[in-house]
Formats: structure tokens, sequence, C-alpha cells
């Protein structure tokens, strides 16, 4: 069984979603970021046949709508992240769920597409039974899902700049470099901006993440911001 892995800050004002202030204030941005998260611990606990697990960088006690947000993880195995920079902490927590999980494939996303669904998840877990690994990229250059048949191939993450327009490209580079079958998933659009939190939640209006997108647009609009 494939372990369905989320990466994951936890949504405490000032830590996330950063790129929405302004015009967002920092509480709003972790609302949003909170709901995101919601969102996508829905839509993984809902794919058959995953064990889901959780890698978490602060705490949520300290998180907006904790009590919502302990609901939602019950049950969760949690790991804590682990390493001095993003590359680092997402090689760990593949490092983390081999020892956890000896032999199991890993499918690892984040919490900046709350438009994933279960079916997508699920599509995305059997094209990974086929090859090496599964790679989605996002719009804006980066990527969304990574899957890897053996885990410990997460350590090429090591050598991969984040949050560069290149860095999709480079982790495909970086996993064909250890002889990999790459195969790709489709594009999608993660949130990082006002934009992309628009465009997100028109796709699905549905959700915590569109409510939470249109509560603040509301109130940008009554402050002359849009």
């Amino acid at each position: 069984m494939t372990v369905l892995l989320v990466v994951a800050k936890a949504p405490v004002p000032g830590a996330v979603k950063t790129r929405l202030c302004p015009p967002a204030t920092p509480e709003q941005a972790a609302r949003i970021a909170a709901a995101a998260l919601l969102d996508t611990l829905d839509a993984v606990r809902a794919t058959p046949g995953v064990t889901p697990v959780l890698a978490l960088v602060g705490r949520i006690a300290d998180a907006v709508d904790p009590v919502g947000l302990t609901a939602a993880t019950t049950g969760w195995p949690v790991l804590a992240q682990r390493g001095a920079d993003l590359a680092a902490r997402l090689a760990h927590a593949h490092a983390d769920v081999a020892d956890a999980y000896p032999g199991r494939p890993v499918f690892q996303i984040g919490m900046d597409t709350p438009q994933l669904t279960p079916a997508g998840l699920a599509g995305a877990v059997r094209r990974l039974a086929g090859t090496d690994a599964v790679l989605g990229r996002a719009a804006d250059g980066g990527w969304w899902g990574l899957g890897l048949r053996d885990p410990r191939h997460g350590a090429a993450l090591r050598v991969v700049p984040t949050s560069t327009p290149d860095t999709g490209r480079l982790t495909w580079a970086a996993l064909a470099g250890r002889g990999l079958r790459v195969a790709p998933l489709p594009v999608l659009r993660d949130v990082d901006d006002c934009a992309d939190a628009l465009a997100v939640a028109a796709a699905v209006p549905g959700g915590r993440f569109a409510r939470e997108v249109a509560a603040l647009r509301r109130g940008l609009v009554v402050g002359g911001w849009w």
C-alpha cells in the first residue's frame, strides 16, 4: 500500500502564505493556509488504498483553527519535519517514511494544491505502480507532487534548489540522474500569491479554501483593494 505523504506547515500567522500579505493580514493568510490544508487532508482521507501520513513543521496548537486541525489529523501518523531548509526537510521526510514503512512506495504532496481530488490522487498512485518515479510539475516551474517506488531516492532532492522557476526541471533531472524512470503527472497551479488563490478557488468553489478566499476578497472590495 502506497504511503500518501502530506508535507505541511502548521498554519501559524506570520509563518505561512506570507506572499498573500498584503493585501491579506497574517491572520487572514493563515486562515487561507489552514483551509487549503484541511481540504487537502479531506482529499487524502478519501483516497482509497493508501496510508496517509503527515510531515509537519510547527505546532498545530499555535495555528489558527487548532480544534479543526486536531480533529482532521486524529489517527494520522505525524512526522516532525527536520532539516535546515526545505530541500533537506523533503529529503528527510522521504527517508523517515522509508524507515517507518519499509518497502512501501510514497507519493508526496504539499498544502498548496487544495484542488486535488481523491480521483486525481488515486490516478497518481496508479501511475507510480508502473514506473520508478512520477512528478507533477506546477505552472510556476516548481512541482506539486512527487512519487517514488523507493522513498530513499528522495535524497536526490537535497541538491535541487527550491522555489525557483527551474525547480521542476531540475528535480526531474536529479531523479533521472539516479537512473530512475520518471513519468509526468498533470501540471497544476499551486497557491503562492493572490492571483493563484483566486484562480484555484474558482476551480474548486465548494471547498473551505474557496470560502476563505471569498471572505478575503469581500473585505478587500470594501477596503478598496479590488
